[in-house]
């Protein structure tokens, strides 16, 4: 994994909690931005941002798990790891909920807060498959003609060919010739593969039947 492309974001208002972060993480080569309120952050960054927020969950104005509910409804991708000084159950259960990496008790060691960091980027490297992923199959489902859209989403259905012809009211060789091509399009070895590529992609039959 590459971790040059990763940015970690520092969220904390104590100043000198930020210098001691920054250094830890940019002795790992890895690049760091810091901010001293959630307000600062969101005024400088935006859901394209590669990489991880590190940010303290007790913060005067917008505390950090305020900030993890903002950034998951405007849909940001990045993991966040929350750090505490005085965590409790409650809040660190609360946390992992709303989708936290990981939660952290100040003063925290540069091995485990690398790790989480870590951690963190192999969650973007996923998301970043996933992204690919769902990049192919539209690809994919913006070549094919409208009776092709229709096929699939019978397929998907797992509807036969003797159904689909029935359905259609085509016949069952021209069915054949429709799944070839679609098979062809898609650049997958089995009927099996093709409905999984749909279904991976959250695609239902009826947004494909409905162009």
């Amino acid at each position: 994994m590459t971790v040059s492309r990763y940015t970690v974001f520092i969220i904390d208002d104590d100043a000198a909690v930020r210098h001691s972060l920054m250094l830890m993480i940019k002795q790992e080569g890895i690049s760091v931005r810091v901010f001293d309120s959630a307000g600062a952050f969101l005024e400088q960054c935006s859901p394209d941002d590669e990489g991880c927020i590190v940010v303290d969950i007790n913060m005067p104005g917008m505390n950090g798990l305020r900030l993890q509910k903002l950034l998951n409804s405007r849909n940001y991708m990045l993991p966040v790891i929350f750090l505490t000084g005085c965590g409790t159950i409650p809040q660190s259960v609360k946390a992992m909920k709303a989708g936290a990496l990981d939660f952290l008790t100040k003063p925290v060691t540069r091995a485990k807060l690398i790790a989480s960091i870590h951690s963190a980027f192999s969650e973007c490297e996923k998301q970043l498959l996933v992204e690919k992923h769902n990049r192919k199959v539209k690809h994919f489902l913006a070549t094919l003609t409208e009776r092709e859209k229709e096929v699939i989403a019978l397929i998907v259905q797992g509807f036969s060919n003797k159904e689909i012809a029935a359905h259609l009211g085509i016949s069952h060789r021209t069915v054949e010739i429709h799944r070839s091509h679609i098979m062809h399009k898609s650049g997958v070895a089995s009927l099996l593969e093709l409905v999984q590529l749909v279904n991976d992609a959250g695609v239902n039959a009826h947004s494909l039947s409905n162009g």
